[in-house]
């Protein structure tokens, strides 16, 4: 078994938020002997600098010196924070375990991500590793790990020669607009309008760094691990993120803080077509179902 991978931390003006983070990753399974690394975001105005120094604060005090801090003097945004902090770290390891501020984690989270993180880590379709799972009854009381052509930004990890290929400008993005089936394959079968999230990434509405890593891995074919259950859950869905709302979509899910037993990693990374339709009717009902559908209709008349 290699080394664990560093665990980075992206937090901004939360600080009960993070308090809970931390208190969960404090408590997993091998987190005694990862490298931590916390990159904190500059205030947007001073209005937000008590939070965000209190943030910090809580940071430090939780974690004490064993951990690597990197507090920005100007507010970056998510986006910018993330690419570079992500980039940074693997100039420097070969791999990354990375969470931001309103995640619970399961006990088990590390001990999953580090293990996935070493079997695939030269499986070159593989391109990330997810803490979190849809909520999908067919398959929680699967063993084995699952592999899906769609990546996830809460609690994931990655590796230097997939990063090497995140496109930032998302090439070709134009082609979602004209070809049709690409644009279904992209939005899963209509499961979750990634499309319109991209478009407005690249038309400067959005500030999404995921759209545009989920945009690089689908041009490439790759697949991402997932756990058969969640090792996740979000608690972001207070109003208090810039990012996350919606209020027909049920995405924080539970945390389940054991598998029963460990999680089975397959030797080969391959998708099963039937536990892949298993899981695009989850993410359907998780996104709000019909009519979130209509909505997302709606939005988009609206802003074209």
């Amino acid at each position: 078994m290699s080394a664990p991978a560093p665990i980075v931390v992206f937090a901004y003006r939360r600080p009960e938020h993070l308090r809970n983070t931390l208190a969960t990753l404090i408590r997993c399974d091998g987190f005694a002997d990862s490298p931590v690394v916390v990159y904190c975001d500059g205030a947007r105005n001073p209005a937000e600098y008590d939070a965000v120094m209190a943030t910090r604060r809580i940071a430090q005090e939780m974690l004490g010196e064993a951990a690597e801090y990197h507090f920005s003097e100007v507010n970056q945004g998510l986006s910018r924070s993330v690419i570079d902090g992500v980039t940074e770290m693997l100039t420097r390891y070969d791999r990354v375990i990375v969470i931001e501020d309103d995640l619970e984690l399961s006990p088990g989270f590390l001990k999953y991500m580090n293990e996935a993180l070493a079997r695939y880590a030269d499986v070159q379709n593989v391109f990330q590793v997810s803490g979190y799972m849809f909520d999908v009854p067919e398959l929680a009381g699967n063993r084995e790990a699952l592999f899906f052509p769609v990546t996830v930004s809460w609690g994931w990890g990655t590796w230097r020669r997939a990063w090497d290929s995140f496109d930032p400008e998302a090439k070709g993005w134009e082609g979602l607009r004209s070809d049709a089936a690409l644009r279904q394959r992209f939005n899963l079968q209509g499961a979750f309008d990634y499309a319109t999230m991209l478009f407005r990434q690249m038309e400067g509405m959005r500030d999404s760094w995921a759209i545009r890593w989920y945009w690089t891995v689908f041009k490439a074919s790759g697949l991402v691990v997932f756990p058969p259950v969640s090792l996740v859950h979000n608690k972001g869905f207070d109003g208090s993120g810039s990012h996350g709302r919606g209020w027909l979509r049920r995405f924080s899910g539970e945390c389940h803080r054991y598998h029963d037993g460990d999680i089975v990693l397959p030797e080969t990374a391959q998708f099963s077509q039937e536990q892949y339709r298993f899981m695009l009717a989850a993410l359907r009902c998780q996104n709000g179902g019909p009519m979130a559908r209509i909505a997302d209709a709606v939005r988009r008349i609206f802003r074209s």
